[in-house]
């Protein structure tokens, strides 16, 4: 794994995670998210176990861009065991997605782009005669897999802009922005959409306990677009919406189940109630790669558990007591009759139910 601090890279649209180089000797390039908002590094992935650890630890985060990495890295894999033949190079690329599986849990945009690399493979084995041509084969489809997110991230913004009125405040929780997908972000390409119509939209961005993604991340974009923000704790949201101060809470999802409840940043839930008991529209923003549809409610949904230490240890520094009991989940579920409506890049769905997600997303 090589690293590139140099490149401080402020253009408007943030390229998070990509692939550099060709297809026999290209890498993964990703910004490293932990080091933000202090340093901006980027990070070379060689290997499909650097891109799961890049996965894993959070240095790429966000349902959108971690699908986006893992078919890149699958791309590493099926290359990691020669190029002699074609078995080689699909058996080495159905061994690395399903290492890369095991990764994270919840967001099932991971899933879905590790299933179209094994489709692809299996669809293109048996029609090419030449590794190489394989393995390009596979790199299409990758870049496919980020050219659509962009897309879908500008679709999105299009339509839950439309939702915005000029002047209001939105609350928005963790970080659904340019670091988390291929280009515009799904919450965030709500809020940026709007001021690109001169909505001049103010966001209250909750910090996000405990690995802080709204202070460190979503803070940070906004800032460096020139969006107003403030920055308030987790446990400030409800005040902030009792003094009048926000109109709108766009958020964004990890997996959808198919009656619209929806698993997000731990807390989403907690800002959802709030919303709802003074009477403001509660959005999610998700491409449809984000739904789940196999999942008949929020119940089935897995919610990843991470290491005690985010919390009693944040950033380095106790604090908590040593040997504490510590309970760390990475999501919550927020339930479809807390969501006024579903923003995704084939329109809005309002209300979030089981048929009208059907009729726009599918069976």
């Amino acid at each position: 794994m090589t690293v590139d601090s140099s490149d401080n890279d402020l253009s408007p649209t943030i390229e998070t995670v990509g692939w550099v180089g060709s297809a026999q000797n290209g890498c993964v390039r990703l910004i490293d998210q932990t080091l933000l908002p202090g340093m901006f590094t980027r990070i070379d992935c060689q290997t499909v176990d650097q891109v799961w650890e890049a996965i894993k630890m959070l240095r790429v985060r966000g349902a959108p861009a971690i699908g986006i990495a893992a078919a890149f890295g699958a791309l590493l894999g099926a290359r990691s065991q020669g190029t002699e033949s074609i078995e080689s190079v699909r058996s080495a690329l159905h061994d690395a997605t399903a290492h890369l599986r095991t990764s994270r849990p919840t967001a099932v945009n991971l899933f879905w782009a590790l299933d179209r690399m094994d489709r692809t493979v299996e669809a293109e084995a048996s029609r090419l005669s030449d590794p190489s041509a394989l393995l390009e084969r596979l790199l299409t489809e990758a870049r496919a897999i980020q050219d659509e997110d962009r897309a879908m991230c500008r679709s999105i913004g299009r339509f839950g802009a439309e939702l915005l009125k000029p002047g209001q405040g939105v609350l928005t929780h963790c970080n659904a922005g340019g670091l988390a997908t291929a280009d515009y972000g799904t919450a965030l390409a709500v809020i940026f959409s709007a001021a690109e119509q001169g909505k001049s939209v103010h966001v209250f961005a909750d910090e996000t306990r405990p690995l802080l993604q709204g202070a460190r991340l979503t803070a940070w974009e906004l800032q460096r677009r020139g969006i107003p923000v403030t920055l308030i704790c987790d446990n400030m949201a409800a005040q902030v919406m009792k003094e009048g101060r926000v109109q709108a809470v766009v958020v964004g999802a990890d997996r959808i189940a198919a009656n619209g409840d929806t698993a997000n940043k731990i807390g989403t839930y907690s800002v959802a109630l709030a919303a709802r008991a003074h009477d403001i529209p509660f959005y999610v923003a998700a491409p449809s790669s984000t739904f789940d549809l196999s999942l008949p409610d929020g119940a089935s949904i897995p919610i990843e558990q991470r290491d005690p230490r985010e919390i009693t240890h944040g950033f380095g520094y106790a604090t908590a007591p040593e040997g504490i009991e510590v309970y760390n989940p990475a999501f919550d579920v927020t339930p479809a009759t807390l969501i006024t409506a579903l923003i995704t890049e084939r329109g809005v769905i309002r209300p979030a139910t089981r048929e009208a997600i059907r009729d726009l997303i599918g069976s």
